[in-house]
């Protein structure tokens, strides 16, 4: 594992531990050349997916994009970032246990969407504004009396 800092080859776990939903192992590590101390995250990928992008572009699945997408959408908001985590994991293995390779960029937005939806609205609709590419405000009215019942409250899942 190369240092982030100095690009050193030589480092050494210090310590490794579960992450709480056991679906990852966390490990610090230190650079034998610079000391500088950094974490490092080991998962179990079931197999190599690629995203089919709308303009038919093919790109490799990346899960820290699909994280910094859904911290995006989450930033000040009141979820604890465990909730988060277990999202995005659950995503990624419903992506890697469907049995397909090759997945459309909708059906991970569409995913996405589902799990803001249930942790958070304000997120839900931050996702959606960019996901759906809202260009007026009316585009927002019509999500929020999607998302209202009909007298006006909010859908509670």
């Amino acid at each position: 594992m190369r240092c982030p800092f100095c690009g050193g080859s030589e480092t050494q776990v210090k310590d490794s531990r579960s992450t709480e939903d056991d679906t990852a192992i966390r490990r610090r590590r230190i650079c034998s050349s610079c000391g500088g101390r950094f974490t490092t995250f080991e998962r179990v990928q079931l197999r190599e997916l690629t995203v089919i992008k709308r303009t038919g572009r093919r790109v490799p699945f990346d899960r820290e994009k699909l994280a910094r997408s859904v911290q995006i959408a989450m930033r000040k908001r009141p979820v604890e970032p465990e909730s988060i985590e277990r999202m995005v994991s659950g995503i990624v293995r419903q992506l890697e246990s469907s049995g397909e390779t090759d997945i459309q960029a909708e059906n991970i937005g569409n995913l996405v969407m589902e799990g803001l939806k249930a942790l958070d609205d304000v997120a839900y609709v931050r996702f959606a504004s960019v996901y759906k590419n809202f260009r007026e405000a009316k585009d927002f009215e019509a999500l929020l009396d999607e998302m209202s019942g009909p007298e006006g409250e909010m859908i509670a899942e």
